[in-house]
């Protein structure tokens, strides 16, 4: 896996690493961006095989971490702040049981452990459909299951936004994106010891917060925050609550030093 992927690197101090997930681009955090930036460095990258950066081929968990983690030693980042929505989260759960010291504290949003098999079943199916029939049908799938009820009746603009990033997906990158998916393995969560909060919606069907409840107990020490009225693409659904918490948790770590 090559470093060669675009990357947005905004504002100075200690580094954060935002990481979306299947189907988004760095995009997906600007809401939150913005604010941070304030005070602290994002890093943005688009994952091999997403938005402006192409897959190269074949794609795993393994190696769309390791193609973050290049891309950070490109900057000269040794550590940093880690926040991950959806895949983007499990990417991170690995990077962090993996290269420990690379990981000053996780943010996870959405955050799945390990896709149960008939989301393994369903990722390959979605997969096919992509190759076959493009990304339109995909884009108007998931704007229907993945937002809460209340974003699609209230909040168009992000109905609209979420549609746009999927159908700009190449389709046969995402479906390589989707195998990688499908083929994941979950991490031994005791190992992971740096601070950590989770970020769910009360309407999340791809991550229920009964799951995330459950990540949460088996992560020692993390902390959970539950949002009313939002769904799976929380950034965007309930940007504030999700720019607070994150704000609240990291500066609690003296990013501001």
């Amino acid at each position: 896996m090559t470093s060669q992927i675009a990357v947005e690197l905004q504002g100075a101090g200690t580094p954060v690493v935002l990481i979306h997930g299947l189907g988004g681009t760095s995009n997906v955090f600007g809401p939150q961006v913005a604010e941070l930036v304030k005070w602290c460095q994002c890093v943005r990258p688009d994952l091999p095989g997403s938005g402006r950066s192409p897959s190269g081929g074949s794609l795993t968990i393994r190696g769309l971490g390791q193609a973050v983690l290049a891309t950070l030693d490109d900057h000269r980042i040794s550590s940093a702040h880690f926040i991950g929505h959806s895949l983007g989260a499990l990417i991170c759960q690995h990077i962090a049981v993996n290269v420990p010291d690379r990981v000053l504290s996780l943010v996870l949003v959405g955050p799945m452990s390990a896709p149960p098999d008939p989301a393994r079943a369903a990722l390959r199916a979605r997969a096919a459909k992509a190759r076959e029939h493009g990304m339109v049908g995909i884009a108007d799938a998931i704007t229907q299951v993945a937002l809460a009820e209340h974003s699609r009746l209230h909040r168009p603009e992000v109905v609209a936004f979420v549609r746009e990033l999927l159908m700009r997906q190449n389709p046969e990158d995402y479906a390589r994106t989707c195998e990688a998916l499908a083929d994941a393995t979950s991490v031994n969560l005791a190992e992971i010891r740096c601070p950590t909060l989770l970020i769910v919606g009360d309407g999340d069907l791809s991550t229920p917060p009964s799951a995330v409840r459950q990540l949460a107990r088996e992560l020692r020490g993390a902390e959970l925050c539950e949002l009313a009225r939002c769904g799976h693409w929380a950034t965007l659904e309930d940007p504030g609550a999700v720019t607070t918490a994150m704000e609240s948790f990291l500066k609690e770590r003296s990013l501001r030093g």
